[in-house]
């Protein structure tokens, strides 16, 4: 039992495994060299009219890390970059001024930046080496954190805002807010009341962490559907109608089979359209909720004279634009439909993009309580 917490404890000192590839780790490591190469050189030119012997400060190297290595993280944001290495500077400039103790100055500077960068919410790790850079180095003129800090900083948040986007990353990495989602497990406020628990920093944005926790939960599902296609839990040869099916009958079918949805196919029983109670109820004047049903009724009676001013056919209320699915397509993937996009039914179709059979949120959820409930 000792041993085994003695392990467990040692291995905390070690590092964790990366899920990043060679790729992605090339593409980082091109991009700090490349960024610096960039910043070290235009500062160099910068600083011969400026008769400045610094043009290139080591902290930069860490915000390369950051910048290129982690752009997504909130560290490596540029008002966190420029922001956290000018203050800090600006900071560490003042106490190697004001404190005549090296050991004293460099502990206090540091300590104030981090609490500056707090403030001002631009925390960003390499600010701590800028003002300790500031303080061992004895700086006292206030123009160096405006060159060559707040200089190089620039450039190089530039640099990452044009390498990260032409090699496929977001710089900045602009947060997207999602509407909630009624059928979503778990809501904005409950990750903010985890987030405000945890009481860390942590280096990774809410919105980022929403949508990994949504992503892996679209895994899980995946790993316990399996192979689990449409196919497999559509409900076969459903009720359809066709185009010039009239009102009434359609009615009809959807009440005496206790449906909500009936497909609309072609002669070749290929999908044109889905017609709903929804889309019944949308030709009534809802606004008045008296006499519901004897305005159904009319809606549905047939006009028994050549001219008619309203629909007499499925055709003239169903909804276009219907989203289908093939009976190979694995079930999983129809958990954003289901979610997310509001569908309650989905037609499948088979090769030949005939209609085949019929989900329903209910043959869904059935599917996925199966999948997941301990044999």
């Amino acid at each position: 039992m000792r041993f085994a917490a003695l392990w467990t404890y040692l291995r905390a000192w070690l590092p964790g495994p990366s899920n990043v590839n060679a790729r992605e780790r090339l593409r980082a490591v091109g991009g700090a060299g490349i960024g610096l190469l960039i910043t070290g050189l235009l500062c160099r030119w910068l600083a011969v009219p400026l008769e400045h012997a610094v043009w290139l400060v080591a902290p930069m190297g860490a915000t390369a890390v950051l910048v290129f290595a982690v752009p997504a993280s909130p560290l490596a944001q540029p008002w966190s970059v420029i922001g956290g290495n000018t203050l800090s500077t600006l900071v560490g400039i003042a106490c190697a001024s004001w404190i005549p103790d090296t050991a004293v100055a460099a502990a206090v500077a540091v300590a104030l930046a981090i609490g500056l960068m707090f403030f001002t919410r631009c925390l960003h790790p390499p600010g701590g080496a800028a003002a300790l850079l500031a303080v061992l180095t004895h700086t006292t003129d206030f123009s160096a954190a405006l060159f060559p800090v707040l200089v190089n900083s620039l450039l190089l948040v530039l640099a990452g805002v044009a390498y990260n986007t032409l090699t496929g990353r977001r710089y900045p990495h602009v947060q997207v807010a999602r509407p909630p989602s009624p059928d979503a497990r778990f809501s904005q406020a409950d990750i903010d009341a985890v987030l405000a628990r945890y009481n860390q920093v942590l280096d990774i944005s809410r919105d980022d962490l929403e949508s990994l926790i949504q992503q892996t939960e679209l895994e899980s599902y995946k790993r316990r559907l399996g192979t689990l296609h449409c196919a497999d839990i559509m409900s076969r040869t459903p009720i359809s109608v066709e185009f010039g099916t009239p009102l009434q009958e359609a009615w009809t079918l959807m009440h005496q089979h206790r449906i909500k949805a009936l497909p609309v196919t072609d002669r070749t029983r290929r999908v044109v359209g889905i017609v709903t109670q929804a889309d019944f109820f949308r030709q009534l004047n809802l606004q008045h909720h008296d006499g519901i049903a004897g305005r159904l009724r009319d809606l549905i009676r047939a006009t028994r004279t050549v001219m008619s001013n309203k629909p007499e056919v499925v055709g003239q209320i169903m909804t276009r634009q219907v989203r289908v699915a093939s009976a190979d397509r694995p079930v999983v993937e129809l958990v954003p439909l289901f979610s997310e996009g509001g569908h309650h039914h989905i037609p499948i179709i088979d090769e030949e993009k005939r209609l085949t059979g019929m989900i329903t949120q209910s043959d869904f959820v059935r599917a996925l309580y199966r999948a997941v409930s301990p044999a």
